[in-house]
């Protein structure tokens, strides 16, 4: 890809905050980019912000398109839905057999499948891309996750590792599989990403309603774990929120805002395609109701006035419960990763994309938002051993979830004893436990099909299905 005066190498359709950091990124490394934009406002951001002449916004869609070197490169960074099948319809007439067209959006994976489908008639070339990182990624240096047409992907790889975050000199971006398989990967990073903002509220709330920390005993809580293990980027946005009073006030935004929090449905997805692969996830199903819980608000406070109770606070010595914390934390991070990995394996399987977990996890290391310093646990144990069934089987990761255990079974008893909610660290737990059951008590379960339906049952050591007439007839 050359630079030349009047055509451009690639085009970004959305000139929102993502297109357009990711454009003038695209810029900054050498490449020729155009951005296509409805609302004038934004091609005039862009002109703005542009600091290299290789960038140019266009708010005509046929000029946008002829400024395009053939055969053409574009991506789409719009919302999901139907704005992105918009777009390609708008497209689809302008473009020539060969051009590739790129979703860097947030779209559910099955729209992704139907649109390869349809391209794939056109003659076009199409791939999803998951993109993480927000703004500043986007400017600096995202993670992202193309799926779907490989022969597309080789050809905008220069440009993709180019402008992709980098740790130790590798790329954060990498050929994630055949058909959606990019866009479901983003999708559970986003899952994975709620759990883990779910654990770390839980745990402000321990520290706060439990122990009666200050602000500023938090944030030096935050602070301090971000230097070590547990250094992630959700736990920099944390330390960050903890140290930010309002301008000219000695208080704290973070007491202002509603505890009502808001989700854009990738959460939701993640848990809707787990239950529909039978592949648990229930770190990030609790992260998802309670966000849907926060919501009802007025609720909320009629039970409160109900059920009121004494808060004794946790009966813990400081540095003990702190340690404990820090422990409870770190397993239950483990999970929440764990459940996330065991996901996109089940879903590899199924729809066959031939994903690599440990170039996954490498990917993630840096631009994303749950980068952090355990993915290097993670990407060692896949890179060791790509049939690993399940991560917490690996040995390292076993060390480590052995060791934080007690103290996370400390936390969680504390916690229930005292009346406070943290049940995204209960459904880690549980999640764990039940995994290492030899034999759950679901054989109840089947018992009571069986009785009440007529479901059958199997026999321990013995083919086939069985029935039985659990009460006799006529009895009473």
């Amino acid at each position: 890809m050359t630079t030349t005066p009047d055509k451009y190498d690639i085009g970004m359709i959305g000139l929102g905050t993502m297109g357009r950091n990711l454009l003038l990124n695209i810029g900054d490394h050498g490449f020729a980019g155009a951005g296509y934009d409805k609302n004038p406002g934004q091609v005039k951001l862009l002109e703005e912000e542009a600091t290299n002449s290789n960038t140019k916004a266009f708010s005509d869609l046929d000029q946008f398109i002829g400024s395009l070197k053939s055969p053409r490169y574009i991506m789409m960074l719009v919302p999901a839905g139907k704005i992105v099948d918009s777009v390609i319809e708008e497209l689809v007439p302008l473009l020539d057999k060969g051009d590739i067209l790129i979703d860097g959006g947030n779209s559910h994976f099955n729209d992704t499948n139907r649109r390869v489908e349809y391209l794939e008639t056109k003659g076009l070339h199409f791939f999803g891309m998951g993109i993480s990182g927000g703004e500043e990624g986007a400017r600096k240096g995202p993670s992202m996750m193309p799926g779907g047409d490989q022969k597309a992907y080789q050809i905008m790889k220069p440009l993709l590792e180019a402008i992709a975050a980098k740790v130790n000199g590798d790329p954060c971006v990498t050929y994630i599989g055949k058909g959606a398989a990019g866009h479901f990967v983003k999708m559970v990073h986003n899952g994975i990403e709620y759990g883990l903002m779910q654990l770390i509220a839980e745990t402000y709330e321990l520290l706060r309603k439990g122990m009666n920390f200050s602000n500023d005993e938090i944030h030096a809580v935050f602070k301090k774990w971000n230097e070590g293990r547990l250094q992630s980027f959700l736990m920099e946005t944390t330390r960050d929120v903890f140290a930010y009073k309002v301008p000219g006030t000695n208080n704290w935004l973070l007491d202002n805002i509603k505890d009502e929090a808001k989700s854009k449905g990738t959460g939701k997805w993640t848990s809707q395609v787990a239950m529909d692969l039978q592949s648990p996830t229930p770190t990030i199903d609790t992260a998802v109701a309670m966000r849907d819980l926060s919501k009802y608000k007025e609720l909320r406070e009629l039970a409160a006035g109900i059920y009121s109770q004494n808060e004794t606070g946790l009966k813990m010595e400081k540095e003990a419960f702190l340690n404990d914390l820090e422990q409870a934390f770190y397993f239950s991070m483990i999970i929440t990763y764990a459940q996330g990995m065991q996901l996109i394996a089940a879903a590899s399987k199924e729809y066959g994309y031939g994903s690599q977990l440990a170039e996954i996890a490498q990917i993630w290391r840096g631009g994303c938002i749950i980068r952090s310093t355990f993915l290097n646990q993670i990407h060692n144990a896949y890179k060791k051993n790509n049939e690993l069934k399940h991560l917490l089987l690996d040995e390292e990761v076993a060390r480590l979830v052995k060791e934080s255990l007690p103290a996370t079974r400390n936390i969680l008893s504390s916690a229930v004893s005292s009346g406070l909610a943290i049940p995204a660290y209960a459904s880690s737990l549980s999640y764990f436990d039940a995994l290492r059951s030899e034999r759950m008590p679901s054989n109840l379960i089947q018992a009571q099909r069986d009785y009440f339906g007529a479901h059958t049952y199997e026999l321990i050591g013995q083919e086939g299905v069985f029935h039985t007439q659990w009460v006799p007839e006529g009895a009473q």
